[in-house]
């Protein structure tokens, strides 16, 4: 697992296909900030209320100059079926070598019912004008995260 990303460091590039399978590079987003949300799974229920409540968010974040980009291990139909059934507005990026994840160190060791195995860590990076980490949070919670992330960034709650 890499090591974990922290306040000033270069957010590593990447390129990902998007639910409509075009590529998406981190480069596209230069010149705005923006929140890289890792998720583990598309439609299952925290990952669906975190990517609702992001959906919810998203008007209040671009106004504040944020674009929200998803990326999780789920194939493209997978990803495109989850936007299409809960009205997403913002990029969703499949990540199925879970690369990307593992250079943001959003992959790694997690336990569940006493069992250990490798996987996605919900995680959040906001990502400044020029490329820099500003935030860097890990193991966050589904539920509450966006809301929490908001007053993180001062923005209106």
């Amino acid at each position: 697992m890499s090591e974990r990303l922290t306040a000033g460091a270069t957010a590593p590039d990447f390129t990902l296909k998007n639910a409509e399978g075009q590529d998406v590079s981190l480069r596209d987003f230069r010149g705005r900030k923006t929140v890289l949300y890792f998720y583990p799974a598309a439609a299952t229920p925290g990952c669906t209320k975190e990517a609702c409540d992001f959906r919810d968010s998203l008007g209040a974040l671009q106004a504040a100059g944020y674009d929200v980009v998803g990326i999780s291990p789920d194939p493209i139909g997978k990803l495109a079926a989850f936007a299409a059934a809960e009205g997403l507005n913002f990029p969703l990026l499949s990540d199925e070598d879970h690369s990307v994840a593992e250079a943001y160190a959003a992959w790694g060791e997690k336990k569940n019912y006493g069992k250990t195995y490798q996987g996605l860590i919900r995680s959040t990076i906001v990502v400044d004008a020029d490329g820099r980490v500003a935030v860097a949070q890990y193991n966050v919670r589904a539920t509450g995260h966006v809301a929490k992330l908001r007053r993180d960034l001062k923005l209106d709650a």
